[in-house]
């Protein structure tokens, strides 16, 4: 999908240099998906490796270096990880800029996602204070995960933009397996089903959905940056508008 902020300026008659530094320029975009994306791909592996890589480094046991979910990572070698990604990903979605839908959308997917990493979920035998943060981090958790599937399938698969059926196909999948393996680990987690098992079924569901948002941010970073090569400056591709406008047709912004 590509979003042309010259061609909606132009439609409103507007000065196509009067921006009002509410959005940023197409890379930006490209590349604040791409960490978005890039994040969500790496941590459920960094995770379980990071576990085992600190054991064999100190000399101890490395057969339970899986965590019981990802956020139970943070009772073990890997919760600097944990945190500091979940913190990079909440700074990343917070200076996201695209427009004003997609604004709200990143802001408070922004601050979910500080919420899980500065609420921790409780720990075996928590304090009733541990409870009340853990009961406030999986809510937080759930937040974020149901604010990224929505931007799966409703912001990257926008009807106003020329975009490939499969492509937005892609999306519409990618939203939905967000949401189906976080209902799926909501129930595991509930019913402790393969509490012991080396790789529980939790973090399975968690790892899933997961990947399925990483993937999709990282697919609308490409998608954007083909554009953008193919284009050089991207022309705005809208549904019903008339042809693609190359930018040196449009009129001069006024004095």
């Amino acid at each position: 999908m590509t979003h042309d902020w010259r061609a909606e300026r132009t439609r409103r008659g507007e000065s196509l240099d009067a921006r009002d530094g509410t959005t940023q320029d197409e890379r930006t975009v490209m590349r604040l998906r791409l960490g978005v994306g890039v994040i969500g791909v790496l941590l459920p592996l960094a995770l379980p490796l990071g576990n085992w890589l600190f054991a064999e480094l100190r000399g101890q046991d490395t057969t339970d270096f899986w965590p019981g979910s990802m956020s139970g990572a943070y009772y073990t070698s890997t919760r600097n990880i944990l945190v500091g990604s979940l913190c990079a990903l909440g700074v990343f979605l917070i200076c996201y800029r695209f427009d004003r839908r997609d604004d709200r959308w990143s802001t408070a997917a922004g601050v979910f996602a500080l919420g899980v990493a500065l609420f921790p979920t409780a720990p075996h035998g928590a304090t009733a204070f541990q409870e009340t943060v853990g009961v406030l981090h999986l809510v937080l958790a759930g937040l974020l995960l149901f604010v990224l599937a929505m931007f799966c399938i409703h912001s990257f698969r926008n009807p106003h933009y020329v975009q490939r059926p499969w492509v937005s196909r892609g999306y519409l999948v990618a939203g939905a397996l967000i949401l189906l393996f976080g209902a799926l680990a909501v129930v595991t987690g509930l019913t402790g089903v393969g509490a012991d098992w080396e790789i529980r079924p939790l973090y399975l569901c968690e790892w899933l959905s997961v990947w399925a948002f990483g993937a999709a941010w990282i697919g609308a970073a490409l998608e954007l940056g083909s554009d953008i090569d193919a284009l050089g400056r991207s022309r705005p591709l809208l549904n019903g508008l008339g042809p693609a406008i190359d930018p040196a047709d449009l009129p001069p912004a006024q004095p």
